[in-house]
């Protein structure tokens, strides 16, 4: 293996594994997913999902791991802490799988951890890492650092706008928390004042008392996490009470949230978007060839639907698969520190650079700041 491995997702040379000895025909590499596939978070979920499936597609199409297929064992936390305990419990027990690739459900996987740790099982995720040393040795994040998003929109803020007073709005999940923890550390360096802190429920249906306090307060802009329809319920409450400047940033999501808050708000409304999800933005070389090689895939299978998550998914399993390459092993705490060890890999939604000191993956800021424009997605 090179150091270039990786560098074209789903490509010949990841997928060309020398068998490791004779196995039998029915045995397969388990890969477990906690999904939150109904609740808040069941858009997202639901394309890492499906992106991790066209994914495992490839590489069974070609024969596999090591010579065995891999099987994906998806089970619905319904977005919710106590139900993801139970299928991380039943995984790890019932379906003995091998390494997961859980969702965006930070609360949920940071519930399971322990567990799943002691049992020496690999956690690739495509949440924030668990909050313990001792969980994080067995965890790599797929997702950015929360700084990179309020980088960027701080940054487009900064250059494009008078607005210096912000509100901040965000639900309980950890994402979100920390997001927000990021946001009001990180504002006055910025050159912002944060003037109010609001929080919401991802299944309130009006918000539009938080959004006042913010502008009574003088807040030109809504700094917004979590992800979902609160989106849109944000966007149609600015628009209710007649806030004709003021401006909606919000979080990475799915697109169908943020195409629906831009027909309400146009160019007011904005948000953190990858270049996979605007993909006229990516330059050409490694991660045009990366990005449209999943693209093509994806387009095939579900047309417009948005790339975003399906990308992370896909991406998932390019580090898995080049992990267990690279470790020449199905046993998991080979397979975890393989994870350590790998070069870096650029995915279709960014590029990968995992150490062992280095769990969170995605080292270089990716995001652009999108906008719907025309009735498609674009850069700011």
């Amino acid at each position: 293996m090179t150091s270039r491995l990786g560098a074209a997702v789903i490509a010949a040379a990841l997928l060309s594994f020398v068998p490791g000895g004779a196995v039998q025909a029915q045995e397969t590499y388990k890969i477990g997913a906690a999904l939150g596939l109904t609740g808040y978070a069941a858009a997202s979920d639901r394309a890492w999902r499906d992106g991790q499936m066209l994914a495992i597609e490839a590489i069974n199409a070609k024969g596999g791991l090591l010579g065995k297929k891999i099987e994906y064992i998806g089970e619905d936390n319904r977005s919710e802490p106590q139900e993801a305990v139970v299928v991380y419990r039943k995984m790890m027990s019932n379906d003995k799988v091998n390494i997961f690739a859980s969702g965006c459900v930070s609360a949920g996987n940071f519930a399971a951890a322990g567990a799943v740790i002691r049992s020496e099982t690999p956690m690739v995720l495509c949440s924030i890492l668990p909050p313990r040393p001792e969980e994080q040795k067995w965890a790599f994040s797929i997702l950015p650092p929360p700084r990179f998003e309020m980088e960027a929109r701080y940054g487009w803020l900064k250059a494009n706008s008078q607005v210096r007073k912000i509100g901040i709005m965000h639900d309980p999940t950890p994402y979100a928390q920390l997001m927000k923890d990021v946001a009001v550390k990180t504002a006055q360096d910025s050159g912002f004042e944060v003037v109010a802190v609001e929080t919401y429920k991802p299944d309130d249906v009006d918000m539009s008392v938080q959004i006042g306090r913010i502008n009574a307060a003088g807040g030109g802009a809504i700094i917004k996490m979590g992800q979902g329809g609160s989106t849109v319920t944000v966007a149609k409450n600015i628009k209710q009470l007649g806030l004709d400047n003021m401006i909606l940033m919000a979080s990475l999501d799915d697109g169908v949230p943020l195409k629906a808050a831009g027909e309400v708000l146009g160019e007011r409304f904005m948000f953190v978007a990858p270049p996979v999800q605007i993909p006229s933005s990516i330059p050409d070389g490694a991660f045009r060839k990366a990005a449209d090689t999943f693209l093509t895939a994806w387009r095939e299978k579900y047309g417009d639907r948005d790339p975003n998550a399906g990308a992370r998914g896909w991406d998932s399993i390019t580090v898995i698969a080049t992990a267990v390459e690279l470790a020449k092993s199905y046993n998991g705490p080979a397979v975890r520190d393989a994870l350590e060890k790998l070069p870096p890999i650029q995915g279709a939604f960014a590029k990968f650079n995992f150490t062992a000191t280095q769990h969170v993956g995605i080292t270089e800021n990716p995001y652009v700041v999108g906008v719907l424009r025309d009735g498609r997605f674009q850069v700011k």
